[in-house]
């Protein structure tokens, strides 16, 4: 028979690749360094290759290593979605279930959910992640977390997927702006404004981007924020306009401010909000049951 690599093996494999180093790594896995680094060497040799070279610096990863590493997380998640399927085999969300939220849902939605899930899912127990897409989607794959919302579109090709519901972008100006007199704003009235947008890395720029079809000239007037409520502070200074979602607006992050809102009149000027998870996982009915739980939240 083959030897095969242990879990153990695994999660100190991942806990260097994560913490850069065997020290932090074996306080991570609660075991000492020596142990640590003898489970290694074991893994090392059922698998007949260096995968980490030791320094004083830290660990780095040898081609094959970081190949491995990867596997690894890959392994180690289908493992807990194997316990997940156990588990959950009779009563649907009970006990913990990490969610990774994205910055421009996470304090506009989570105060009305989580309420709601108490409610409904009381031995539910949620763990929250506010990370950008790409970063949790990274998670995701790597077992780190077990469930996603994040807006879409947006490329998903090794993940499942549930679609929650539709969010509208809202026209934002000072309140003395001339396109407010209308009741709604087209985008192309845009043409020619300063538009700010949230900095590279957040998914909404790249929604706002789209919806507006600016041009790569005309994104050079584009001032940029680090965050949905910094974006709003510069709009109420009077340096642009923007475009905000419909449920940020609704949760009332315009309040204190001389900022006024129209929707947009093009149909195709939103972004979809939903659920991502691993399609291996053995919760997927329940992802689903989270998903109408959030549906039927935005629907009130």
């Amino acid at each position: 028979m083959i030897d095969l690599p242990s879990p153990r093996q695994l999660r100190y494999l991942v806990a260097i690749a994560d913490t850069g180093g065997f020290g932090r790594a074996a306080r991570r896995c609660n075991v000492t360094q020596s142990t640590l680094s003898a489970g290694i060497k074991e893994l090392e040799a059922t698998l007949g290759a260096t995968l980490v070279e030791r320094r004083r610096a830290g660990a780095t990863f040898t081609p094959v290593g970081e190949a491995v590493v990867e596997r690894a997380r890959r392994l180690l998640a289908e493992a807990e979605d194997l316990v997940e399927l156990a588990r959950g085999s009779g009563e649907p969300l009970v006990g913990p279930l990490r969610i990774g939220v994205i910055p421009t849902v996470a304090p506009y939605l989570l105060p009305r959910l989580l309420p709601r899930l108490r409610r409904r899912f009381a031995k539910l127990q949620p763990f929250l992640v506010e990370e950008r897409t790409a970063s949790l989607i990274e998670q995701l794959e790597g077992g780190m977390i077990d469930v996603a919302l994040l807006a879409f579109p947006y490329d998903l090709p090794r993940l499942a997927a549930f679609d929650c519901f539709e969010d509208r972008f809202l026209f934002a100006a000072p309140k003395d702006h001339p396109l407010l007199a209308a009741r709604t704003v087209k985008l192309a009235d845009l043409a020619g404004e300063t538009v700010l947008l949230l900095s590279e890395g957040h998914c909404l720029r790249e929604h706002a981007l789209s919806v507006c079809r600016l041009a790569v000239q005309d994104q050079a007037r584009a001032v940029e924020a680090t965050s949905l409520s910094t974006l709003i502070q510069m709009v109420d200074s009077g340096l642009g306009v923007t475009l905000l979602p419909k449920l940020a607006v609704d949760a009332g992050a315009l309040r204190g401010t001389r900022i006024e809102s129209r929707p947009v009149a093009d149909r195709d000027a939103l972004r979809r909000i939903g659920l991502a998870w691993r399609p291996s996982s053995a919760r997927a009915a329940h992802y689903r049951l989270l998903g109408e739980a959030i549906r039927g939240v935005v629907a009130k």
